[in-house]
């Protein structure tokens, strides 16, 4: 197994994926396509029924039939196909066998090292085979890895049918990055009774509650007159901006939150006298404190308003994706089977909230509890990015155990 996932991954991470999220097409970019149909072809070389390309969302598909006789209930695999907002052209990695736990000298020419004092995980990677970036681009571990482990898994099972398994599904779709992939899966024709995304971080990290998040657009139309004769005149919309961001609560920012705790994040600022735009980010755990944090924009809006003779500053709130532990939570199957995988392969679980969201989190309100297993990499979105060639392996062999264990599990009832 191992060959064959460091073949297949040195590969894949070649192919430039990054998302656009400015772009309107679907996907985003065309190497997202590309890489899909590349895809198509190993899922076809590998044995896979089904295999569906979807013009329509960018999402390809393929099933595993299960095991004549087994009943169990069917479990979807999903990895997106497309890397985060940075570099990704000419992605030159590097393998490092038996690596020997001191700094990794990633560009010689530009001197960009990867130091131990600064990752200090990279002592935990002592002998194993690390890959990692040149330092110019990111890796795209973040979500190659996840494609290789499912790819790899699947063709265990076809390699082993002594393995009873039940239906297993897989999916692999564009555009997670910039958070709109999710948004076009078509749930009804992936009949999973639940899924797992493989795109958490290091070995045993595996996550079942998200952020609820929502994006915040505030536009502010100030008055530009001369500075010389702006007495009473002059509205500067940028102060008001400033004015706006500094009644929020200075400590609920990321640099300064951790856990549980919710946040704002200004993602951006620009402006000028007459005119400026502010988006927010808002995040938190708890759906109550969820709603009172975009209530608090919307308050410290009107405030402002009122304080002039006409609407100067308007809101716009979106949600986009909701805290998967709700859905989920209703029945933990797909949860227990994670960590009795982990367990029987002697990794330790480390179940946490995670920071963020991923496609598990729009997918799991359509109808398919999806929580999020690790791939094994670390540093993603950037140019430290690496992985271990053994986390892979024991990804691989944890989407192989949970699906022994979920036909196991279910011959017991």
């Amino acid at each position: 197994m191992k060959q064959q996932l460091l073949e297949r991954f040195l590969r894949y991470v070649t192919i430039n994926t990054r998302s656009d999220a400015r772009s309107t097409q679907v996907p985003t970019t065309q190497g997202q396509a590309d890489f899909a149909h590349i895809l198509e072809q190993e899922l076809a070389k590998i044995g896979l029924a089904d295999i569906r390309y979807n013009e329509a969302n960018g999402f390809l598909t393929a099933e595993l039939p299960a095991t004549k006789g087994v009943t169990a209930p069917a479990i979807g695999w999903i990895a997106h196909l497309d890397t985060a907002d940075f570099n990704a052209e000419n992605i030159q990695p590097q393998v490092i066998e038996h690596y020997d736990g001191q700094d990794i000298l990633l560009n010689k020419a530009l001197g960009i090292v990867m130091r131990t004092a600064e990752f200090p995980h990279l002592q935990e990677y002592i002998g194993q085979t690390l890959i990692t970036t040149d330092g110019t681009t990111l890796l795209g571990a973040d979500d190659k890895a996840g494609i290789v482990e499912i790819l790899a898994a699947v063709e265990y099972l076809v390699a082993h049918p002594e393995i009873v398994h039940g239906k297993v599904l897989v999916a692999f779709g564009p555009d997670e990055e910039i958070g709109r992939g999710a948004d076009r899966f078509d749930a009804a024709n992936f009949p999973a009774a639940f899924a797992y995304t493989v795109d958490s971080g290091r070995v045993g990290c595996f996550e079942y509650e998200t952020f609820n998040a929502a994006q915040a657009v505030i536009t502010i139309e100030g008055t530009s007159v001369h500075p010389g004769t702006a007495y009473g005149t002059m509205v500067n919309a940028i102060k008001l901006g400033e004015m706006l961001d500094s009644r929020l609560p200075q400590t609920e920012v990321p640099e300064q939150t951790r856990g549980y705790e919710g946040f704002y994040l200004l993602t951006k600022f620009s402006g000028s006298l007459d005119y400026a735009e502010l988006t927010y980010i808002i995040r938190d755990h708890d759906k109550t404190l969820f709603a009172k944090r975009k209530q608090k924009l919307v308050q410290l809006v009107a405030e402002l308003n009122a304080s002039f003779d006409k609407e100067r500053l308007t809101i716009t709130i979106n949600d986009q994706y909701y805290n998967m532990k709700e859905i989920i939570e209703k029945d933990m199957t797909p949860v227990d089977l994670a960590v009795r995988a982990m367990k029987n392969l002697e990794i330790k679980p480390q179940i946490q909230p995670f920071r963020g969201g991923t496609d598990g989190s729009k997918i799991s309100f359509m109808g398919i509890p999806t929580p999020n297993l690790f791939t094994g990499g670390e540093n993603f979105h950037g140019q430290y990015e690496f992985i271990s060639l053994e986390a892979m392996e024991k990804a691989a062999q944890t989407i192989v155990e949970i699906i022994k264990e979920n036909a196991l599990q279910t011959g017991k009832k």
